[in-house]
C-alpha cells in the first residue's frame, strides 16, 4: 500500500491537531537552552516523530477514541440526550396462528408455516408405508423410495428433474417409514410454482419404466447386502425388534424389501398399491418458508383435478388394521468377528435389544414416555461427554460407568398412531451376554421406582432443549408440520409441547412405567448367542421385583 503525502492544507491541519504546531519542516526555531526550552524542544521532537508516523501509517493511526482524555467518557448503558427513544420489535412467545391449514375440495390438506429466508421446503406426505403391505409383497414402500423422482409424464429422466431444480438452487429427496412416505424439495421461494408442479408429477405421474424398476432391484439388493455387513447393527436390530413385538402385522412387517420378494415387484404390483394409498384424502402438501395463499393456489393448480397415471383411486381396499402387540423373540446367529477390520477393529460383540409396549403418539401418556426415554438416555462407551450430551442419564450412570465391559447401552422410543415401543439396545462380549441381559432387565424394573427430582428436571430440560434446537432447522419444521397434520389434522406448537413436558411429574413416570412392565417383552438378539438366556427367563426377570434372571446351576461349563 502506497502512502500519498497529504496536501499542504491537510498537512497543516493534521500538524495543528497532532503536534499542536506547524509541520516539522516549517520555519520555527528556538534558541533557548533553559529547562523550559529543553522541555519545549523535547515536545517538538516528539511531535515531529508523530508527524513522521502519520506520513508512514496514515491519518487513521492517530485518531482519538472515546477512551482518550480529549473526549468525555460516556457510558454505553446511558441513553444519549436528544436522541429519540428506540422502538424494538417484540413477540408474545405464543406463536399464534403459526401453522395454517386448508382442506381442498378433493380432501387434500395444505399446511404451511411462514419463515424468514429466501429458501423454502415444500413436500407431499402420504399416509402409506410398510405397515400397509399385508395384502402385497413386502418391500413396495422400499421400491417406491428408490424410484422417486425418476421419469414422469413431464420429465423424461431424473437428470431433467435435477436440472430443473438446479435453476432454483433446489434439491429433492424421498423417505419412507413404516407409516409415512415423504417427497420433499428445498428450493428458492420464487421457484414455488415449478416445485409444486414437479412434486405433483413425481407423486401422481411416475412412468415406472421397466429399466428403472430393474435398476431399483439392483439398488435394493445392494442395500440388503450392506445392511448385513455394516458395523453398526442398529437398523437391523430395529427391524428385528419390530418383527418380534408385532409379529406379522402392521408395523411388524418388514420395512426393507426381503431378498425373496425383489423379483415379485413389478409395475402392475406398484400400480395396484398406488391406486389404493396415493389418494388426496391420505395426503398433505406441507410447506415452510412460503405464504399460505401462494401454496394453496399452487395446490389448486397442480393437485386438485389431476388424474393419476394408475387411474381412479379405490379407497375401499385400504388396510385399516390396528397394530397388535404380541411380544416375542427374534434371534439371528451371526459371526461378528470380522465386521470391522483394520488397524483398530471393533471387537466381536453380541447385540441385544429388549423392548416393551409403550403408547401411541396420540395418547396423553406419549409425553411422559418421551421424558422417560430421555431420562434413560445412554449411548456408546466411547462417547465424548459434556453438558447436554446425556452423560448423567441412567444408562450412563448405572450401566456404562459401572460395567466397563459393556460397549453400548441406549434407549429408543418408537411411537405410531396406534401403539409404541420403548426399548434398550446393549452390546458386550459374547461371554457376558447373560450378565448384560440381567443389567438391562434391572434397569427396566427400576423405571417403576421413584424418579429423583434432579434427574427428572434434567430430563425435561434436555427434552425441551432438543425439541427447540431441532425446530431451528427448516426441513425439520417441514417434517413436523406435515406429520402432525397428516395424523391429527392439526399441529401442536412448540410452546404447547414444552408446557406439556414441564407438567410431567415423578408419579407420571412411575404410572407409565408400571403399565409398560405388564406387557410381554420383545427381544432381538444378533451375534454369538451361546450365553443368551431363554425368552421365558427374560420374561420372568421383567415380572420380578428386582429384575434378576432365575439362577442356573451347571455342572460343567
Amino acid at each position: 500500500m502506497v502512502w500519498a503525502a497529504p496536501c499542504s492544507s491537510v498537512k497543516q491541519s493534521v500538524c495543528s491537531n497532532i503536534c499542536g504546531s506547524a509541520p516539522a519542516d516549517s520555519s520555527s526555531s528556538s534558541g533557548s537552552t533553559s529547562g523550559h526550552g529543553r522541555s519545549k524542544m523535547a515536545t517538538r521532537v516528539s511531535r515531529c516523530r508523530s508527524w513522521s508516523r502519520v506520513q508512514r501509517f496514515g491519518i487513521a493511526a492517530y485518531r482519538e477514541y472515546s477512551s482518550g482524555g480529549r473526549y468525555p467518557n460516556i457510558s454505553l448503558s446511558t441513553p444519549l440526550q436528544g436522541i429519540p427513544k428506540p422502538v424494538f420489535a417484540s413477540v408474545d412467545g405464543q406463536e399464534k396462528y403459526e401453522t395454517r391449514i386448508t382442506t381442498l375440495e378433493n380432501g387434500l390438506k395444505v399446511a404451511s408455516q411462514n419463515k424468514f429466508g429466501q429458501f423454502c421446503t415444500v413436500g407431499i406426505l402420504i399416509n402409506s408405508g410398510s405397515r400397509y403391505e399385508a395384502k402385497y409383497p413386502s418391500g413396495i414402500a422400499h421400491f417406491l423410495e428408490k424410484l422417486a423422482f425418476s421419469s414422469t409424464a413431464q420429465y423424461g429422466s431424473k437428470d431433467e428433474i435435477l436440472l430443473t431444480l438446479e435453476k432454483h438452487g433446489g434439491i429433492c429427496d424421498c423417505q419412507t417409514s413404516r407409516d409415512t412416505t415423504m417427497y420433499a424439495v428445498s428450493a428458492e421461494v420464487k421457484g414455488l410454482d415449478t416445485v409444486v408442479s414437479l412434486l405433483s408429477d413425481a407423486v401422481l405421474q411416475p412412468r415406472l419404466l421397466d429399466d428403472e424398476i430393474e435398476m431399483t432391484k439392483m439398488v435394493v439388493r445392494f442395500e440388503l447386502e450392506d445392511l448385513n455387513l455394516r458395523p453398526d447393527p442398529e437398523p437391523l436390530l430395529t427391524e428385528m425388534i419390530h418383527a418380534a413385538a408385532y409379529r406379522s402385522n402392521t408395523v411388524g412387517l418388514p420395512r426393507f424389501c426381503p431378498a425373496d420378494h425383489v423379483e415379485k415387484i413389478d409395475q402392475k404390483v406398484l400400480h395396484s398399491y398406488l391406486r389404493n394409498y396415493y389418494c388426496p384424502e391420505r395426503m398433505v402438501l406441507a410447506g415452510v418458508g412460503i405464504e399460505h395463499e401462494q401454496l394453496v393456489d399452487c395446490a389448486r393448480k397442480y393437485l386438485l383435478d389431476v388424474k393419476p397415471v394408475w387411474g381412479a383411486s379405490n379407497v375401499f381396499d385400504v388396510d385399516l388394521s390396528v397394530a397388535q402387540y404380541t411380544g416375542g423373540i427374534v434371534k439371528m446367529e451371526k459371526d461378528m468377528s470380522d465386521v470391522s477390520l483394520g488397524p483398530t477393529p471393533i471387537p466381536e460383540l453380541t447385540h441385544i435389544m429388549i423392548g416393551l409396549e409403550s403408547c401411541s403418539f396420540l395418547e396423553e401418556d406419549f409425553i411422559p414416555f418421551a421424558v422417560l426415554n430421555m431420562m434413560m438416555g445412554g449411548g456408546g462407551s466411547f462417547s465424548a461427554g459434556g453438558p447436554g450430551k446425556g452423560m448423567f442419564t441412567r444408562l450412563y450412570l448405572n450401566v456404562l460407568n459401572r460395567h466397563h465391559w459393556m460397549y453400548n447401552a441406549t434407549a429408543y422410543h418408537h411411537s405410531y398412531e396406534d401403539s409404541g415401543l420403548l426399548c434398550i439396545h446393549a452390546s458386550a462380549d459374547p461371554r457376558q451376554v447373560r450378565e448384560m441381559v440381567e443389567i438391562i432387565t434391572r434397569e427396566f424394573i427400576q423405571m417403576a421406582g421413584n424418579a429423583g427430582e434432579m434427574e427428572l428436571e434434567r430430563a425435561k430440560t434436555q427434552l425441551k432443549s432438543m425439541l427447540m434446537m431441532n425446530l431451528e432447522s427448516r426441513p425439520v419444521i417441514f417434517e413436523d408440520v406435515g406429520r402432525q397434520v397428516l395424523s391429527t389434522g392439526k399441529r401442536k406448537l412448540p410452546h404447547e409441547l414444552c408446557h406439556l413436558i414441564s407438567n410431567v411429574t415423578a408419579s407420571d413416570i412411575k404410572r407409565v412405567s408400571t403399565k409398560m412392565l405388564r406387557s410381554k417383552p420383545a427381544v432381538a438378539a444378533l451375534g454369538d448367542l451361546t450365553e443368551l438366556p431363554s425368552y421365558e427367563h427374560i420374561q420372568t426377570a421383567l415380572s420380578s421385583k428386582d429384575g434378576r434372571l432365575p439362577r442356573m446351576y451347571r455342572l460343567f461349563r
